[in-house]
């Protein structure tokens, strides 16, 4: 059976809406670490239980690490950002006073700073903002940018640097804790961003164990052209591989994604390793309760691909229509399945 994963968020944070999902055939769900500690979602992690429980289901619950992704800092409020505006970049500093007064600014690691270049293009939540730095300090503290496509930023969205990859940890002090706490709560599987190297996961798989964790899967998120290169070397470590397109759509041309997911497709085929595919599958269920076409096309030629897990994340954690969207990609898989028999 192919596992139909959901994302936790306020509009699925109600039991009752969650045992709808698992009435409609959600097998599991994803809880987002990014944003906030797995201590805080103690509360949330037995309405899931209890939910699944219902329909005679045990759950297999996912953590969303941080890991070594790139972030910027907390904001005092969403920024309007529109084409031209000039946007300051500075270190993430604690507590810090505003050094820019009237100025659209974010915090950055000083890792980030560093690796910038005057013309590099940078891409804000997911792709959805584009920039291009303008100017960078001599002591490389403060960059400024130009904005090429706007939108609204929110705190602690991903930013990437368009052809450059910078060097961070695998797993923070936060996701040591919540690592910890996971093997002590019920959690199935933790989920491992920007996998680089092989040694990733195995740090990864060293915490777990060193901690109770060792019936804990690993998944492996592919988003970055490393984690392409050196996809066969995580075979032995992961349990499973994520697609995860966001951010894989960020470091390659977007008109050219189809073809790396086909191709890790093809590869975790080719070795027998489960995989999942992930971002955007009914990106339009947000405020619609109907699938787009090409939207109901891709999660069916995704289970034609060999997949064994498909996910939605926004769709079920801030949609209109979690329920709905759990039913239409549970029956889109069903159809595949029985599709590819006959």
């Amino acid at each position: 059976m192919i596992d139909v994963f959901g994302t936790l968020g306020p509009s699925c944070r109600d039991e009752q809406v969650l045992s709808s999902m698992f009435a409609e055939g959600m097998t599991g769900i994803r809880i987002n670490l990014s944003h906030v500690m797995l201590k805080d979602c103690l509360v949330d992690l037995n309405k899931v239980k209890r939910a699944a429980a219902k329909s005679g289901i045990v759950p297999k619950i996912l953590i969303d690490m941080q890991g070594p992704e790139l972030r910027i800092g907390k904001l005092d409020a969403p920024l309007s950002l529109n084409d031209g505006d000039e946007l300051v970049l500075e270190p993430t500093v604690p507590d810090k006073t505003d050094t820019h007064p009237g100025a659209k600014a974010v915090t950055l690691d000083k890792r980030i700073l560093e690796a910038l270049e005057v013309t590099d293009e940078i891409l804000l939540d997911d792709g959805k903002i584009a920039a291009m730095i303008t100017e960078i300090s001599a002591d490389r503290c403060i960059a400024k940018a130009r904005i090429t496509r706007g939108g609204i930023l929110n705190s602690k969205k991903s930013i990437a640097i368009v052809g450059k990859s910078v060097d961070m940890p695998a797993l923070t002090d936060k996701d040591i804790e919540n690592i910890e706490l996971a093997c002590k709560s019920g959690i199935y599987g933790v989920m491992q961003p920007f996998v680089r190297s092989a040694d990733d996961l195995k740090i990864l798989r060293s915490v777990l164990d060193d901690n109770g964790g060792k019936d804990i899967k690993i998944y492996a998120k592919i988003e970055n052209t490393k984690g392409v290169d050196n996809l066969e070397s995580f075979f032995e470590v992961a349990d499973e591989i994520i697609i995860a397109r966001g951010d894989l759509g960020n470091a390659v041309p977007l008109w050219t994604l189809p073809g790396f997911q086909k191709d890790i497709a093809a590869r975790c085929s080719k070795a027998h390793k489960p995989f999942m595919v992930v971002t955007q599958m009914l990106s339009s269920m947000e405020h619609s309760k109907v699938p787009t076409r090409a939207e109901v096309s891709d999660i069916y030629n995704a289970v034609l691909d060999g997949a064994a897990s498909v996910m939605v994340t926004g769709e079920t954690a801030v949609g209109e229509y979690p329920t709905d969207v759990i039913r239409y990609m549970r029956k889109t898989v069903e159809a595949a399945e029985a599709g590819s028999k006959q």
